[in-house]
């Protein structure tokens, strides 16, 4: 099963910055406690890094870049060259490649769907930034109507 869960999360299109961190220090051999002291920081914090609770500073990222043998561009927002993808020619499970293709659109759409909802909380914050502009307009002198009278 972690071979399926390999291909998930270090998939180029999906991977996380904490995916790539685990992705790298297990290539390189090492467990989260030595990463964590070679870099010294405590486990957890090595932890929640690639849980993707929280992300590391510039130069403790730039330290784990040269630590584990990856381009800084990479670690960070996995482009060029990073490490190679796992050889595993093990034949999947009958159905797997459904539910992987299945796992891949869902996570297409959810990012779709983000920007999404981006865009029109936008759109809600300047739809309400004129409603407050234009109840902050001074009223007109002499208790003179808006409206035309006929």
């Amino acid at each position: 099963m972690e071979d399926i869960e390999t291909s998930i999360c270090f998939g180029e299109e999906v991977a996380t910055l904490g995916d790539r961190i685990t992705a790298a220090r297990e290539a390189r051999g090492l467990s989260q406690s030595d990463f964590a002291r070679k870099l010294g920081v405590k486990l957890k914090t090595v932890r929640n890094w690639e849980d993707d609770r929280t992300e590391p500073r510039s130069n403790k990222a730039q330290m784990m870049s040269g630590l584990l043998g990856v381009p800084f561009r990479w670690l960070l927002i996995g482009e060029g060259d990073g490490i190679p993808p796992p050889l595993d020619n093990t034949p999947l499970a009958e159905g797997v490649q459904d539910i992987l293709d299945e796992l891949r659109q869902l996570r297409s759409e959810l990012s779709q769907k983000a920007h999404r909802i981006g865009r029109i909380e936008k759109r809600l914050r300047s739809a309400q930034r004129q409603k407050n502009h234009k109840n902050t307009r001074p009223a007109n002198e002499g208790g003179a109507s808006r409206t035309a009278s006929f």
